[in-house]
Formats: structure tokens, sequence, C-alpha cells
């Protein structure tokens, strides 16, 4: 009942995506950090494969890299604009996944509860 397709899905992007908060808030802290590569989380390309193709989702796990963008006269990468959009776009997608799935418990605890 717990282990369904939507809610291992939700609960694998609530993980990505709270692992993209973090690396976003380290991106930020080393924005002037000389040489400084900034990370990017992928997970949504495995989930969405995962999904479609039948296999459990709960086996996705979020990957980090590092960007390959240009670097500035100090060899970061870290774009400050793209950073705060990503974060606000993160950050709104972990609530709307967050919802989500507290509205399948709200749902699975009225039928316990015989409502």
């Amino acid at each position: 009942m717990f282990d369904d397709v939507a809610s291992a899905a939700l609960r694998v992007a609530l993980t990505g995506l709270a692992a993209r908060q973090r690396v976003i808030a380290d991106n930020i802290a080393n924005v002037e950090t000389p040489n400084f590569r900034a990370g990017k989380v992928q997970f949504e390309a495995a989930l969405s494969a995962a999904v479609s193709s039948g296999r459990s989702p709960a086996q996705v796990q979020p990957t980090v890299g590092r960007s390959l963008e240009p670097t500035r006269l100090n060899g970061s990468n870290v774009n400050l604009d793209e950073e705060t959009l990503s974060n606000v776009d993160t950050n709104l997608r972990y609530q709307l996944a967050l919802q989500a799935l507290d509205g399948k418990y709200s749902m699975l605890r009225n039928v316990i509860k015989g409502g």
C-alpha cells in the first residue's frame, strides 16, 4: 500500500529535490571560491525511465555531477542568477511533491478511519 508506484516515485522525487537544494546551497556558498565547479543533481530522467519501463522507482538515486559551463576569471563557474532561479524552482517542486504525498496519506487515513 505504501510501496505503490506513485508513492515510491514521490519519495524519490523528494529525495532528489532535497539533494538538489543542498547542492544549490553549496554552489551559492562557493560562488567566489576560485576554481569551484558548480554541482548539478540529476534524477528526473532515471525516475521517468523507471516508471515508464515498469521498474520500481524506489531504486532510483540522485546523482551529482559537476557543471561544464564556462568559468569566470577566477575559475569558478557558478552563475548566481541561474542558481537563484533553480532554487526557487526546486523549492516549488518540493512543496508540490510533498503536498501530493501528504494528500495520498490523508486519503489513506480517511479510509482507515472509515470516512
